[in-house]
């Protein structure tokens, strides 16, 4: 529960005591590589904590395939935001792509955080802010870099995810062929002469 906290402190000033309200809230679960936190068409019930791990988050496009929509690593909150807001069918899918540990609240367990303590109303608002940042900073990267920039921008940003997350979850992710992204990787490592 340390890693929460100190999370939590890194975005703003908490209580002590909207911290330990918060300890009896919070369950540790631990997912299994492949297993899942969010399905497609399923009411999200819960955000997480990842403590460390990896959650790819995917949807189907219209050709059937699978499309990352984001990779979600130790030391962040994630959820299906739109599902576990409105408490409607999910959009996407939210699996592990590793063993991958969490702590998990329910919506109810955190709106009644939210009414009993000013500092997680706060908590809550700097994190839709930031996911909206990251979701428009993700937007216009995909519609405005080559492909070489994105992976170069998802090396230097995240290189976790370029070591632990499959090649075509990466391709997909960045909007590029596995192909690409393989001459990509052939093209940084070749020697300089």
């Amino acid at each position: 529960m340390e890693d929460l906290k100190s999370f939590l402190r890194g975005i703003g000033p908490v209580s002590q005591a909207a911290l330990l309200a918060a300890e009896k809230f919070f369950a540790p679960v631990t997912l299994n590589k492949g297993d899942f936190f969010v399905e497609m068409g399923t009411v999200c019930r819960h955000a997480a904590f990842i403590r460390s791990g990896i959650i790819r988050s995917f949807y189907i496009n219209g050709k059937g395939e699978e499309t990352t929509y984001c990779f979600c690593a130790g030391g962040s909150l994630s959820t299906s935001f739109r599902s576990f807001i409105t408490q409607s069918a999910s959009g996407l899918s939210m699996h592990a792509i590793e063993q991958t540990e969490l702590l998990v609240i329910s919506r109810e367990d955190l709106y009644a955080l939210y009414r009993e303590y000013p500092d997680w109303q706060e908590i809550g608002r700097v994190m839709t802010e930031k996911a909206y940042l990251e979701l428009e900073g993700y937007a216009s990267t995909l519609n405005n870099e080559t492909a070489r920039q994105k992976y170069a921008r998802l090396l230097a940003e995240q290189p976790h995810i370029v070591q632990r997350a499959s090649i075509q979850d990466i391709a997909s992710y960045l909007g590029v062929s596995r192909e690409t992204i393989s001459r990509i990787r052939r093209e940084l490592s070749a020697p300089i002469l």
